[in-house]
């Protein structure tokens, strides 16, 4: 059973570049968006307009960290704090090379942080490789369930 990808971007421009790379690896997994830092809680803790959502936690959630509402370091510091979200990979995936967020980030417990290429080839490549490595090549932690809903 195929796990969704839960992709968290608020940038237009950054959310089409990231879909179009996961799309062009071929993965199979489901990807369900969210744009905002309150939107992907929601999501995660099934409240609000997701309340009603399958149980079963995304393969991998790819956060980026300047979101609107609720930042990306506030919403990992809740994954972590939250025991039955603890064990589910994030991926930070920012344009921010500020030092601190990359130490802020691994300090609540990100599982890898990456900087988005500016290159669209590189971004492809990149994003790709992340798609095909939390979600196929990664064994995700039981709970882990199917999810057949996209939310934009």
């Amino acid at each position: 059973m195929l796990k969704p990808i839960l992709l968290v971007e608020d940038d237009k421009r950054d959310l089409e570049l990231t879909l179009v790379a996961l799309e062009r690896s071929k993965l199979s997994n489901e990807v369900i968006v969210v744009r905002d830092g309150a939107q992907a809680l929601d999501y995660l803790l099934r409240d609000g307009d997701f309340r009603t959502r399958e149980e079963g936690n995304p393969a991998v959630i790819m956060l980026d960290l300047k979101l609107p509402k609720v930042n990306g370091l506030e919403v990992l510091q809740t994954v972590r704090a939250t025991p039955s979200l603890r064990s589910v990979p994030v991926v930070m995936l920012t344009s921010s090379h500020e030092e601190s967020d990359v130490v802020q980030s691994y300090e609540l417990g990100v599982n890898a942080y990456v900087v988005k290429p500016v290159e669209f080839k590189q971004f492809v490549a990149a994003i790709a490789d992340l798609g095909i490595f939390w979600a196929v090549l990664n064994e995700p932690p039981p709970g882990s369930l199917k999810s057949s809903r996209r939310y934009e």
